[in-house]
């Protein structure tokens, strides 16, 4: 039986149908390739912005109207605003820094108060920065993106805040005991990139300087010393890359010891070139391009490998955490030392450090155990932390002054506690959520299947303990496969109100791309080879239809930025295996994606379009390119945002527009604020949640 959710869609669809085809210069890629749609990647263009006014009404009319809408943004709006949210906090000397939004404070409160005073119920908090009355003074749509603040007595801070949500933002120096702007003091108009304090009239600054500053993906080419009472345009340069580089930088990295001023330069997304700034030079560190400077502790370089590293005769392991001291390195030698050498089934997920210990975060099978490492007669000893086991631990923030710490555990059914640590001691409860939703009647299970090329896939599996296996139930799966980012068990309350609650069955796939399993994990899903995550992806949907948890008609996909490629490409391939598909803020367009915003610092996680012989296997893999005006499609969701200015929202624009011009019916929601995350404030999380959700429980039920 046709639902009233689908017959409303269909007939909108019909009505819109000429408006869209008169608008559009053509409906397919003309016999010389040209891309008819190219005029939707005018972001903020007239003509596209009315093109995505028309799809948002045409949206928001359906899936508004219908009746989970309304009761599922209220429930996430609540949670979203609840006062029983944790207050993570940021340790800066004596105080606990935090971010706060809840009803009042739309746009954020920045504040802080004591360690003491914070382990009470209801601490008591001095606000040093109100966003929304900043906002209503200057007439700015801002959005809170933190604060780098000058140690040891964080009594100055650099402040960056974004219009809408997107990357690039304003930076403005801050003087905490008057909690006012400092008059005259650091700012930097509206770019990516930003500054960081040397000291108290020196910081580094990477930014837009002007005309050939700035890489092909939109970062800074140039890094700079900048004095307190000079122009900008007298800063000093320290370093200058190139424009096919990703992006240049600069820092200062505090340890108990000594601070280490360093230059990165980042080639490709994946390759990093480290420079420390030693008697006015720049001297290159001799590590691996591909590796990862995770910390400095007592002098030594903790390295993560991304591939084998030869050395002093040896071969150090992809994966290991090594260690080698600077001045060592720096002169030619320096003996290499194993902190951390993960199995095949084991990762390092998170690298920090205190005064005297390097915490350690690994996943065994995509469970974390935290470990505290120190330097023991030169040699590396390891104690366990005495934390929740079974799921996803995160360390939060720790303090080069003490060992004094806060951590995270979470999994799917167990609401998010804050922990404080001192060392190895036991560590005590702080904070914890509230359970939003009812727990008790569901269970977790990780089961494993083999991909098609015999590769073991963990997933996890939420569901009701008194399933019914009949494949009727409605499942979501929810992947990323990309830039080895891990998806960890994690609890949700959206997900536990707009779905479990609902009925739904909730899928975390743990596929290739990702880094539950290390820079191995991830590579062997890289440009050519993608094809293995999507293989992965269908093994795990095969095996949950197998066990007559589901069926196609009742089974849906979620996925966003890389995850919305991901899930783009999944029903473009195999559209008849789902039913419904969410698709945010994507990646749609392999032919332009690095001529769009960053997407040149891409290139080598996908390919070169612009090479031949890349772009010979990589339109493979481009859902734009894909589609089949002969193949039936899932309605698919599409989500992005006009302040995305990582992820361009044309690639979702040009997509619905295909599609359309196939008569293929979609739905297309577009924010006008939010940047790369979909929503600017609570209220446009909960919006876009609840549209998400709506959708979902109307297409599988």
């Amino acid at each position: 039986m046709v639902s009233k959710f689908r017959k409303i869609m269909h007939i909108k669809q019909v009505l819109t149908l000429a408006f869209v085809l008169a608008a559009l210069p053509g409906s397919s890629f003309g016999e010389d390739n040209v891309d008819p749609f190219l005029w939707l990647e005018d972001i903020e263009g007239e003509k596209a912005l009315e093109w995505v006014k028309s799809r948002n009404v045409e949206s928001l009319e359906i899936l508004q109207t219908l009746p989970e809408y309304q009761p599922l943004y209220d429930k996430n709006l609540a949670v979203y605003n609840s006062e029983e949210s944790i207050p993570y906090p940021s340790i800066r000397g004596n105080y606990l820094y935090n971010f706060w939004r809840d009803a009042k404070n739309e746009r954020g409160l920045w504040r802080r108060t004591t360690v003491e005073e914070y382990s009470k119920e209801e601490p008591r908090w001095e606000i040093l920065l109100d966003l929304d009355e900043l906002a209503k003074t200057e007439d700015e749509n801002w959005v809170w993106h933190g604060a780098d603040c000058l140690h040891p007595d964080y009594e100055r801070c650099l402040v960056s805040l974004s219009r809408g949500g997107a990357d690039a933002d304003v930076t403005r120096e801050f003087d905490i005991p008057s909690k006012q702007f400092v008059e005259g003091g650091f700012y930097l108009p509206e770019s990516k990139g930003g500054a960081g304090f040397i000291d108290k009239d020196t910081v580094f600054v990477g930014t837009n300087f002007g005309e050939g500053s700035m890489t092909a993906s939109g970062y800074p080419r140039i890094t700079k010393l900048w004095k307190r009472g000079t122009p900008l345009e007298e800063a000093k340069t320290i370093y200058e890359g190139k424009t096919e580089d990703v992006a240049v930088f600069s820092n200062l990295i505090h340890t108990a010891e000594k601070d280490y001023p360093m230059v990165v330069v980042t080639p490709t997304f994946f390759s990093t070139d480290y420079y420390l700034m030693r008697d006015g030079e720049l001297k290159k560190l001799d590590i691996p391009s591909d590796a990862d400077l995770e910390t400095i502790f007592q002098n030594q370089l903790l390295i993560g490998l991304k591939s084998d590293w030869e050395r002093e005769g040896k071969t150090w392991k992809q994966g290991m955490l090594v260690s080698i001291d600077i001045d060592e390195l720096l002169q030619g030698e320096g003996h290499v030392s194993v902190v951390v050498e993960p199995d095949e089934r084991s990762a390092i997920s998170g690298v920090s450090r205190t005064r005297d210990m390097v915490l350690v975060n690994r996943m065994e099978d995509v469970r974390n155990r935290l470990d505290a490492y120190s330097l023991v007669d030169g040699k590396w000893v390891a104690r366990q932390i005495d934390a929740p086991a079974m799921g996803r631990i995160g360390v939060v923030s720790t303090s080069e002054d003490s060992n004094f710490f806060y951590f995270t555990y979470t999994d799917f059914l167990t609401p998010t506690s804050l922990y404080q640590a001192e060392g190895v001691s036991k560590p005590e409860l702080a904070k914890s959520l509230p359970a939003f939703f009812d727990a008790s009647p569901y269970k977790v299970e990780q089961h494993f299947v083999k991909s098609s090329d015999g590769t073991r896939v963990p997933y996890f599996l939420v569901a009701a303990k008194d399933l019914e296996l009949n494949g009727k139930n409605p499942t979501l799966i929810y992947a990323y496969g990309g830039f080895e980012v891990s998806q960890r068990p994690n609890y949700s309350a959206t997900i536990g109100m707009d779905w479990l609650e609902q009925g739904g069955v909730y899928v975390l796939a743990n596929i290739r791309g990702g880094g539950e399993y290390g820079p191995a994990w991830h590579k062997i899903a890289q440009r050519e080879n993608r094809q293995r995550s999507y293989d992965d992806f269908y093994a795990v949907a095969e095996d949950v239809i197998d066990r007559k948890i589901t069926s196609p008609r009742h089974l849906g996909i979620r996925g966003g930025s890389g995850g919305g490629l991901l899930v783009g490409m999944l029903f473009t391939q195999r559209p008849e295996l789902f039913n419904a598909v969410v698709c945010q803020v994507p990646l749609l367009d392999m032919k332009r994606f690095n001529k769009l915003l960053a997407g040149a610092s891409w290139v080598e996680e996908y390919g070169n379009p612009d090479d031949p012989g890349d772009w010979a296997w990589l339109q493979n893999y481009s859902p734009y390119h894909n589609l089949d005006p002969k193949k039936t499609y899932p309605r698919v969701f599409f989500t992005t945002s006009t302040r995305d200015d990582r992820v361009h929202p044309a690639h979702a624009r040009k997509m619905v527009a295909r599609m359309n011009s196939m008569d293929k019916p979609n739905l297309y929601y577009e924010n006008t604020e939010g940047g790369h995350g979909g929503a600017a404030n609570n209220r446009q999380q909960a919006k876009v949640q609840a549209l998400s959700y709506t959708y979902l429980i109307n297409e599988l039920k």
